[in-house]
């Protein structure tokens, strides 16, 4: 859909790029920094696991319900306007927690997820408008391992601040803050959606079923992995101290690897390259219970594997960022990150409930029939494709 002239922008080039992409780290920080922290609070002040675990969940609703309403609000509000706003509500909400009593925190997680939610669909939209077509993939690369980045801040933060009182709740928010100036230097630059243009939304859950595919079995992947890689790592033998490090070789195996990996989405078909990460994800969902009981070969297979497949939402991105431009493109972005959410809540129950079925390994089990079935879809969709290429 082309944008009328006088609201055209291409998102401000490197400017812009750099605007964008420098807000990205306190999103992931947002997520590392808040869920450990909330939940031990949570603990300390005697709430129940079967409530923390409902607060937590509200996090993901607040992100589905806002998600369709993103582009709306940034044709009114405006792109950088609204994404700045958004990382200040997540600064502002982050000490309130420690100061409000429990009712209250389902209103904050509420509040929260909606702006972390939103923070996530507009750079995404920004970077994508912004990034040159023939290098989108790398590009893309670089914004996933920012967002790794962010998210290895938050231990970091923790362990330095500790995870009691004050204290952490007032640094994270600083340090959230700090995501604010990349935008506002990029404010005039930013990529503009007009009011008059429809925003659909439904439409592009659909449409493009290899992107929004590859995001919701990314979320799916992502929050089980957060959630039950302590636990699996414990079923199978290790330390309570020494599962805590597992999430650190994922989190390494993203930074390195997702410019790698969108370097090569840019030169080669990106429906190809998700077909072979998910397949690269089931043949290592059959290798982890091989190696689940040692730990070194646990680390470096855990960094592979979750390097390559966390590429999903880079390629992913990438795809989606190809088909699309101005309003169309925002609410395609909106629909990918709805599909990331309701992974997010798919994930840890449904990986919960395999463990349970198939102890230990039915965390392996879960996420080899998560790639199984996308990869399956993806194989029929371009099977059809091939077949109307040559009837055309």
């Amino acid at each position: 859909m082309t944008m009328p002239p006088e609201r055209r922008t291409d998102g401000g080039g490197m400017l812009g790029l750099v605007a964008a992409i420098g807000s990205v780290p306190a999103v992931g920080l947002a997520f590392s920094i808040s869920l450990p922290l909330l939940a031990l609070t949570l603990e300390d002040r005697g709430i129940s696991s079967t409530w923390i675990g409902l607060n937590s969940a509200t996090w993901g609703l607040a992100a589905i319900a806002i998600t369709p309403f993103v582009p709306k609000l940034a044709a009114r509000i405006g792109t950088a306007q609204l994404l700045a706003l958004s990382i200040l509500m997540l600064a502002a909400a982050l000490p309130l927690f420690y100061l409000a009593p429990f009712w209250a925190w389902f209103i904050l997680r509420l509040v929260a997820g909606a702006a972390v939610t939103i923070t996530f669909v507009l750079s995404e939209f920004w970077i994508s408008t912004a990034a040159p077509p023939a290098r989108r993939g790398v590009i893309m690369g670089l914004y996933a391992s920012m967002l790794a980045i962010g998210f290895a801040m938050g231990p970091v933060i923790l362990s330095l601040t500790g995870t009691r009182g004050m204290l952490p709740f007032v640094v994270g928010s600083c340090v959230l803050m700090l995501g604010v100036l990349p935008v506002l230097c990029g404010l005039k630059v930013a990529p503009r959606l007009d009011r008059r243009e429809k925003h659909a939304f439904g439409r592009f859950l659909f449409l493009v079923p290899a992107a929004t595919g590859a995001a919701l079995l990314f979320g799916t992947i992502e929050s089980g992995a957060f959630a039950m890689l302590p636990v699996y790592g414990q079923r199978v033998g290790h330390s309570r101290e020494t599962v805590i490090l597992l999430g650190i070789a994922v989190t390494i195996g993203n930074i390195l690897l997702q410019m790698p990996m969108g370097l090569l989405s840019d030169r080669m078909d990106r429906r190809k390259l998700l077909a072979f990460i998910a397949t690269f994800g089931l043949l290592g969902a059959g290798v982890l219970p091989f190696v689940a009981a040692s730990f070194w070969p646990l680390m470096i297979a855990l960094a592979i594997w979750g390097g390559v497949i966390g590429s999903l939402y880079t390629v992913g991105l990438a795809h989606l960022g190809s088909r699309f431009r101005g309003a169309d493109l925002a609410a395609a972005n909106a629909a990918f990150i709805f599909c990331y959410s309701l992974g997010g809540l798919i994930g840890p129950a449904t990986l919960g409930v395999a463990m349970d079925v198939w102890d230990p390994h039915g965390f392996a089990v879960g996420f080899g029939l998560f790639f199984a079935g996308y990869l399956l879809m993806l194989l029929i969709r371009m099977g059809r494709s091939r077949r109307a290429q040559n009837l055309s």
